[in-house]
């Protein structure tokens, strides 16, 4: 079983940033009546890509 932890926030900074008015009724429609702030969406997103990179330069190391 997983040992339970109590979360801390980690520090944040604030960037401004510029998004295509498209991607930002998209993401605005996917979280609508969802309990998700348009930060939090993009925070996961790029965190999920930044995984999905990390991934792939593994996954080049280990060709022969």
């Amino acid at each position: 079983m997983k040992k339970f932890k109590i979360p801390s926030i980690p520090p944040t900074t604030n960037k401004s940033i510029r998004f295509p008015n498209d991607m930002i009724e998209a993401v605005e429609t996917a979280i609508r009546g969802r309990d998700c702030t348009f930060s939090a969406f993009v925070i996961e997103a790029v965190r999920v890509a930044l995984e999905n990179l990390e991934e792939e330069k593994n996954e080049t190391r280990e060709l022969p």
